[in-house]
């Protein structure tokens, strides 16, 4: 009893040892593997994770994401997050330390924001990969974030992420940190020197910008965070872009629906901290910036130009050898005619592999003066089968009233309602501008599910041959 006060353990303990008569190590037991609430999706998780090995390493699960993987497409899935832990671990035979340099921790206050890029793959609409970067744009006061893709890190980029963030929020930070980005600017010793556009873009919200110093990478250690939070919880599995505008829409209110969760440090929802960041932003002006540059260029003899270095873009082979003016945009390439009108809009290319960006309608002019070339002509290869046939077998008058079809369509609508109009006319035996036109009209016209219904069938039965209406 006296030695069980005193040592603060229980009587039975002191007991048991006292009555021991041998104080040898006993030799460890094995352990023995029990069932678990895991073991129906080991399987699966086992997948994920060799699935894992043709992604970046920054773009892998984690176990956190898998434990949510598991509670959104399971139905049955009932175990918890330290079960996944452990066994996430435990295939994992190698582990890396990691080593922290110690850093001193800033204050940032409300308003203030971090911005920076990443970098992660994505499937595209043929299911390839293909690389974007994404500019991520946090407020270290309430730990809030956004983050948008794009093909480059240019200053077109970087302006229209921030403004499409700005125009979301309802204010503008009161001072932004960046990295060296190129696109923006750098630091040059005690010297900052952003690019005329960025500044341009400055000057036009009114906010302060600073920029790191080389090598000191905990001045925006908050937003370098979120660029690895992001590439995990938003990019894996790997992402489908089909369209990166509407998949940069949805990327804001996936954001803001992230910050449900309590700030790492304050035990508040991010959401309530963000209020005092948005209390201290600054007023949007009166009209948004055109985030688009001019360019002066020079095309070749097929009316193709270059931008950014590498890539290039076709504008109409009756501006072969002129000088053209290109509106630019983070997105968009578009070559523009002397009235001011885009002749055409390409999607924009980065990277330093050449491109070559044709669109074929723009060679529909020139094939009106000079039908004879369309057995050699880029068009006719993006032409429908059915219809590419038809055309071939045209005598020269008729093949130029098709094309004049198709370009009156196209100018009309867009190519490809022109094209599938022209094929469904030459199917039903009558590719004329008349019949072409009915069908361009219905295939572009959206009628709404509560809108009247109207019998078109005697319309239809004009089209086939020997129709008569009724």
């Amino acid at each position: 009893m006296a030695i069980a006060e005193r040592l603060r353990i229980d009587r039975k303990t002191v007991s048991k040892y006292m009555a021991a008569e041998v104080f040898e190590e006993r030799r460890p037991t094995q352990k023995v593997d029990r069932p678990s609430k895991l073991d129906p999706f080991k399987p699966l998780i086992v997948q994920w994770l060799e699935e894992d090995r043709k992604s970046r390493y920054k773009q892998r699960h984690t176990a956190k994401r898998i434990h949510v993987r598991l509670t959104e497409e399971c139905p049955d899935y009932d175990a918890s997050y330290p079960l996944v832990q452990r066994y996430v671990k435990s295939l994992r035979e190698a582990r890396q330390e990691q080593y922290q340099e110690g850093t001193q921790e800033l204050v940032w206050h409300p308003g203030e924001a971090q911005a920076d890029f990443g970098e992660a793959d994505f499937f595209d609409a043929d299911g390839e990969r293909r690389t974007y970067k994404y500019l991520c744009l946090s407020f270290p006061h309430s730990n809030a974030a956004y983050t948008q893709l794009f093909g480059g890190e240019t200053a077109e980029c970087v302006s229209q992420g921030l403004q499409d963030i700005f125009h979301r929020i309802g204010g503008v930070p009161t001072r932004i940190v960046f990295d060296n980005a190129s696109g923006v600017g750098r630091r040059v010793s005690d010297q900052v020197r952003m690019t005329e556009f960025f500044l341009r873009f400055k000057a036009h919200y009114g906010f302060g910008v600073t920029f790191c110093n080389p090598a000191v990478s905990y001045e925006k250690g908050n937003v370098e965070n979120k660029v690895g939070y992001f590439r995990r919880n938003l990019f894996v599995p790997v992402p489908m872009v089909t369209d990166v505008q509407a998949f940069n829409q949805e990327l804001l209110s996936r954001c803001e629906q992230d910050w449900q969760r309590e700030h790492y440090k304050k035990g508040v929802p991010i959401d309530l901290l963000f209020a005092d960041d948005r209390e201290a932003l600054l007023y949007l002006p009166t009209a948004p910036f055109s985030v688009c540059r001019y360019a002066r260029v020079k095309t070749d003899g097929y009316g193709k130009f270059q931008i950014d270095g590498k890539h290039f873009y076709s504008s109409g082979p009756e501006w072969a050898g002129r000088e053209i003016v290109v509106r630019i945009t983070a997105h968009t390439v578009e070559p523009l005619s002397r009235s001011g009108e885009p002749m055409v809009v390409h999607a924009r290319r980065f990277g330093n592999q050449r491109t070559d960006t044709v669109d074929v309608r723009t060679t529909l002019s020139r094939l009106l003066r000079s039908p004879g070339a369309w057995r050699n002509s880029a068009l006719r290869e993006v032409v429908p089968e059915a219809l590419r046939s038809g055309m071939d077998e045209l005598a020269r008058p008729d093949l130029r009233e098709a094309l004049k079809i198709m370009h009156d369509l196209s100018s009309r609508y867009d190519f490809e309602t022109a094209v599938e109009a022209m094929q469904k006319a030459a199917e039903l035996g009558r590719l004329t501008n008349a019949n072409a036109s009915v069908l361009a009209a219905r295939l572009a016209t959206f009628t709404p599910p509560d809108a009247q219904q109207v019998d078109l069938t005697p319309y239809d039965a004009m089209l086939h041959p020997g129709g008569d209406a009724q």
